[in-house]
This record gives structure tokens, C-alpha cells and sequence, in this order.
């Protein structure tokens, strides 16, 4: 093989795409049945690298086509065009309850994907591969304009989508874990609309005053959002993760400001909440059941014991939605009770007659971070809100697939709902 290993050739197509785009990884000219290693590295803004491998047997050509060919072993098993990407973890000797994202969304995610010969599991640093290539996967795609935020006491950025507008907007709201995250708005907005990413638990009006924001401040970003003149202001959308689910369901039943919304995604959250209730009286209301918390035999936290069993109480649950909701739920968040809350709404939604606003996503063995394709599942993380090691559930496999589907079912139903008879703005690299 030595003599032929300057004759190995490895393509990567697209080699530069959003992170949602699948790519195709093709190794030829290697003997026929010999045995290499597919293997993608990535180092991460905050240093730290992350690899993903999979082991393969060249055909009677000498080609090794990962969309097509199974992986015998490795990070991922089986005929898995984007294992290279999902199944990415932390490099051998990491610190444990890692977590990958991607901060600076104007710079790629780079990947190095090479090939190794033989079916090797470690040790890849050491050597030099038959062939490689670097991928750029991008949240931004070309023309998307990122827009910084700091009107009225507001912290946030805003994405638009190329071309001359204006478009659907979306609010999107992260969880607990605070900071103005941006990747998912980003992509959002290279998929044609106007996002929104709102920091609202470490805004600087909180860090100045060390007082969480009230109500109003979601409805001052909604106005930011509504009042832009690339915004359709009679199109915006709400999405919420975790945490950010329950204020986007209290701000879209409860809210005079917030009502002319087309529609609502709620990812790996709950409807329990005290509805009369500020961001800082739901979080007291949640940590009256602290008691309820679990650990594992490995140390690790569970919090989804803290809002069962789902209230009767309808002053501690969220109703009365009279616009087209969407839950995606991992029927293994460990996290949240998502799938127990997502029957409740659905039971509450056919008793008032409106269950045909309502659709739900429910994925067996997928737990909590339900994000964008192709990013990598963490079963485990640290919660660096308060240090702690938090379960938040899943299988890989099956985490990831949820998320590929999701996705792709949640981009149909806000072109459905947002868009509505317009034609959605979708920028590609190629």
C-alpha cells in the first residue's frame, strides 16, 4: 500500500454547505478489500477536539462510498452518510461533560476528514493519513446578515436572510443555560427567516442590575422583531427550547403585545407553569420541588421529577393556545418531563376542540438537546449555570435520526405557517 498511498484519493462534495446539508465522502484508489478508517477531527473554538471514525472495506473497485457502504465499527455502525458528523465526541484524555457549540457564527465549522489504513480506533494524531481533506459546514449561509441588538435594554441579534425581503420573523429562545446563543437563528435565517436570538436570563440589564427581566422584556424583542422593515410584521413565530418553551407558551396565550403570532415550535419542554407568574416566580415555583431531584449511580443530575406528576391545577399549566402549535419531544429527556407535558397539552387541546392546531413529534430513545442535524448527541454534559453534571438522556443513534427529522419537520411547518402561499428564500453554497 505504501507505493500507492500517494494515489489514494479522498472527496468530501459539498466540501463547503450548511450544517444541514448532507455531504458525500468517497475514498478511491485503494486496493480492492482493503480495510481503511474513515475518521473526522474537529477542534473547537474553545480548544478542545472532538472525533468521529468509522471502519470500512474498499469494494472490488478500491472505493469506499460512506453514503452507500456500512461502517463495520467504530463511532457509528451501519450505512450512515452524516456519522462522521453526529457521532463526533470528545478526543481520548478529554475533560468529561464536554459540550460542542459553535459561538462565532461567521467563521465555519471545520472538519478534517481523512482516511487511515487498516481498522484503528486511536492513536490517529500519531500518524499521517493515506488522504484528507478540510469541510466547511457553515451556519450563515452567503448573503445572511448578522445584526446585533441592544435596543430598549434588549440583548439579542438579528438575522436576515439574503435578498431584498422582507420576511417572516421567528423569536428564538434557548433554555437555562443563559447567554445569547446564536447558531440556531443563524441557520434559521439561511433557511429564509428573519430570527431573532434573545439572551434573556444574562442580558446586560441583569448582569448591571442582578434582577431577572419581566415580561415586558419579551415583548420589547417582539416589537424590535415586528417593527423591522425587512420583518413581515404580521408573520413571526416563536421558538423555544427547554426552558424557553415556557415562555413562549405563557407570552403567546398571555401576552396584549405578542398576539398576532402565526405560530409556536416548542422543543423539550412543559406547559407547568404558574400562568400569572414572571420568568423569576416560574423559576421559584420550579425549585420548590428541588427535592425531587435525582441522582444517578454515576453522579450525574436528573431534574425531570420537578414538574411530576403534571398538575390538575389549571392555574399551573398553560392552555387556551388558539394557534398552530409544534412539540418536539425526546421520550427520553431526562431533563424535562417533554413527553408527559406534550400528552397533557394534547389532551387539554382536544377537550377545548383545537387539537387540530396541535402537532407532536415524539422520538423513543432521544433525549433532551434536541438541536440542529448532524450536531453531536450529549447524553451527559456539565451545566455550567451552577457546575453541575447533568443527564439529559438519549441514545445516540436514535438522537441523532430524531434531530435529522425534526428539523426537516419543523422547517415544513414554519414555511407553512409563515410563509403561507410565499415563496421561502433558501441561500446554498454551491
Amino acid at each position: 500500500m505504501d507505493r500507492q498511498k500517494c494515489c489514494v484519493k479522498l472527496s468530501v462534495r459539498p466540501s463547503r454547505g450548511l450544517l444541514d446539508e448532507k455531504f458525500a465522502v468517497l475514498v478511491q484508489n485503494v486496493p480492492p478489500g482493503f480495510q481503511l478508517t474513515v475518521h473526522a477531527r474537529h477542534k473547537c473554538e474553545d480548544g478542545h477536539s472532538w472525533e468521529a471514525f468509522g471502519h470500512y472495506t474498499a469494494d472490488a473497485s478500491g472505493t469506499v462510498n460512506v453514503s452507500e457502504d456500512p461502517s463495520l465499527g467504530g463511532t457509528y455502525c451501519g450505512v450512515e452518510q452524516m456519522g462522521l458528523l453526529w457521532s463526533l465526541r470528545p478526543v481520548p484524555g478529554s475533560k468529561p461533560g464536554l459540550r460542542m457549540r459553535k459561538m462565532n457564527v461567521q467563521t465555519p465549522m471545520e472538519v478534517t476528514v481523512s482516511a487511515y489504513p487498516g481498522h484503528q480506533t486511536e492513536g490517529f494524531a500519531d500518524q499521517v493519513p493515506l488522504a484528507g481533506v478540510v469541510v466547511e459546514r457553515w451556519y450563515m449561509a452567503p448573503g445572511v446578515h448578522r445584526i446585533p441588538i441592544s435596543d430598549d435594554g434588549v440583548t439579542a441579534t438579528l438575522f436576515l436572510p439574503s435578498g431584498p425581503g422582507p420576511f417572516p420573523g421567528l423569536l428564538d429562545v434557548w433554555g437555562g443555560g443563559g447567554r445569547l446563543v446564536e447558531y440556531r437563528a443563524a441557520l434559521l435565517a439561511s433557511h429564509g427567516f428573519a430570527a431573532l436570538a434573545l439572551d434573556y436570563l444574562t442580558p446586560k440589564v441583569t448582569m448591571g442590575t442582578g434582577k431577572m427581566v419581566g415580561n415586558d422584556y419579551f415583548e420589547k424583542a417582539y416589537r424590535i422583531l415586528e417593527t423591522h422593515p425587512q420583518v413581515i410584521g404580521s408573520r413571526i413565530g416563536m421558538l423555544g427550547l427547554s426552558f424557553g418553551t415556557s415562555v413562549s407558551l405563557k407570552m403567546a396565550v398571555f401576552s396584549q403585545v405578542i398576539k398576532v403570532r402565526k405560530c409556536v415550535v416548542c422543543i423539550s419542554g412543559s406547559h407547568v407553569q404558574p400562568v400569572d407568574g414572571t420568568l423569576e416566580q416560574i423559576m421559584t415555583y420550579f425549585n420548590q420541588n428541588v427535592e425531587k431531584t435525582r441522582i444517578n449511580e454515576d453522579n450525574h443530575v436528573i431534574w425531570r421529577d420537578l414538574l411530576l406528576p403534571i398538575p390538575t391545577d389549571l392555574t399551573l399549566k398553560v392552555g387556551r393556545l388558539q394557534i398552530p402549535l409544534l412539540l418536539v419531544v425526546g421520550e427520553d429527556d431526562q431533563n424535562w418531563p417533554a413527553y408527559e407535558s406534550a400528552m397533557d397539552m394534547k389532551e387539554m387541546m382536544e377537550r377545548a376542540g383545537n387539537s387540530h392546531l396541535l402537532t407532536v413529534l415524539s422520538y423513543p430513545n432521544t433525549g433532551h438537546l434536541i438541536e440542529p442535524p448532524y450536531s453531536p448527541h450529549f447524553r451527559v454534559s456539565i451545566f455550567k449555570t451552577i457546575h453541575v453534571m447533568v443527564l439529559w438522556g438519549g441514545e445516540t443513534m436514535a438522537h441523532s435520526h430524531a434531530q435529522e427529522d425534526a428539523w426537516r419537520k419543523i422547517l415544513v411547518f414554519l414555511r407553512e405557517n409563515l410563509y403561507s402561499g410565499m415563496k421561502p428564500g433558501v441561500t446554498s453554497f454551491l
